[in-house]
């Protein structure tokens, strides 16, 4: 397992890092800390979680994920074994300090949240779960209005959680920042006010990156190489999608497509092709499509780290094999075909 830099830390992550959103809904406590035994026997020492997992989010499902993790640390007393990413809510979910966006008070409230039930003392890396202003990811890309931004809001808002990142810092309960769901511009601001007032330097971003979704190969491509902000991928698979499971209007049971209306909006007419398309090429080489699309990623000149969810053994266990394929120079052609064809089908 390839060990990478996290920024411009002295932080090795693994390039698999365990994913662990399903855990709370899809998985029982058991089947966390059993993804987790595997996790740690195959070499992976890098895990992200989130105070709103697990997923679907509710007031019920809040923090359930990172209170398996933390049973698990009391458990085995393995804490030291994994880098651990967590992350606060960008605001918005009613249940979670009553919507509010990230401020200074908010971040120690949520910090010290997430320690408890984590059971740990310290976090390596602490995101901020989505841009509070608004953004193009899950699926919004097509509302996208950064017009109506307000600058001077969106600068106060940003400075004033980097405040309470900066105190958490301090107080040692977290060692590194991270961002989630960001944009360049936006990613730019945190660097450029963190250097302005001497507070945390953003060190990732949390950005989806798959077959069917290759923004980052551009803007963000060229700050993540300049500020050395690498990306860890979520969704390398379109939440399933891209293994061809939904195709034909499938809903297999048990999935997240069963479970959560409106979580499969990677699954359209648009994005159907490009995933029959990426199937074929699979089968035509003898090659899980799964374990294609994630060998992919991890390539990328850009990639820190691909984080994988699965809510089976088999599953797990297949995605982090993927680390060991070699993409032949044919696959790679023909995918970049096949993107050529199909650059933007979410």
């Amino acid at each position: 397992m390839k060990l990478k830099k996290l920024g411009r830390t002295d932080i090795d992550v693994t390039e698999i890092c365990l994913g662990t959103m399903t855990w709370g809904v899809q998985n029982t406590e058991a089947d966390a800390h059993n993804q987790i035994d595997y996790a740690l026997d195959a070499g992976v020492n890098f895990m992200d979680t989130a105070e709103v997992y697990a997923i679907p989010s509710s007031p019920e499902t809040y923090g359930k994920t990172e209170s398996y993790i933390g049973s698990w640390f009391k458990k085995t007393g393995k804490r030291d074994r994994f880098v651990l990413a967590t992350k606060i809510s960008g605001g918005g979910n009613s249940w979670i300090r009553e919507g509010n966006k990230p401020s200074r008070a908010s971040v120690r409230e949520a910090v010290e949240g997430s320690l408890k039930r984590l059971q740990t003392d310290y976090i390596d890396l602490y995101q901020v779960h989505y841009a509070a202003r608004g953004h193009y990811h899950f699926g919004t890309a097509w509302k996208y209005a950064p017009h109506t931004q307000n600058q001077t809001e969106v600068l106060d808002q940003i400075e004033d959680a980097l405040l309470g990142l900066g105190d958490m810092v301090k107080e040692g309960k977290i060692r590194q920042i991270g961002l989630s769901n960001e944009t360049a511009w936006g990613i730019g601001q945190w660097l450029k006010l963190a250097e302005r007032s001497d507070l945390p330097r953003v060190v990732s971003v949390q950005n989806e990156y798959s077959l069917i979704q290759r923004v980052f190969d551009l803007d963000l491509a060229e700050l993540s190489h300049h500020e050395d902000v690498g990306l860890l991928a979520y969704s390398s698979l379109a939440s399933g999608v891209l293994t061809g499971k939904y195709l034909d209007g499938k809903i297999p049971a048990g999935t997240r497509g069963a479970i959560q209306t409106g979580g499969l909006w990677r699954n359209n007419e648009h994005s159907e092709p490009a995933v029959r398309a990426y199937v074929e090429l699979a089968r035509k080489h003898g090659l899980d499509v799964a374990q294609m699309a994630i060998a992919f990623a991890l390539i990328r000149p850009f990639m820190t780290s691909v984080i994988i969810g699965a809510t089976s053994m088999d599953h797990l266990k297949t995605d982090i094999a993927a680390a060991d394929l070699e993409l032949s120079p044919e696959v790679l052609a023909e995918i970049e075909t096949i993107y050529r064809k199909y650059p933007r089908p979410l």
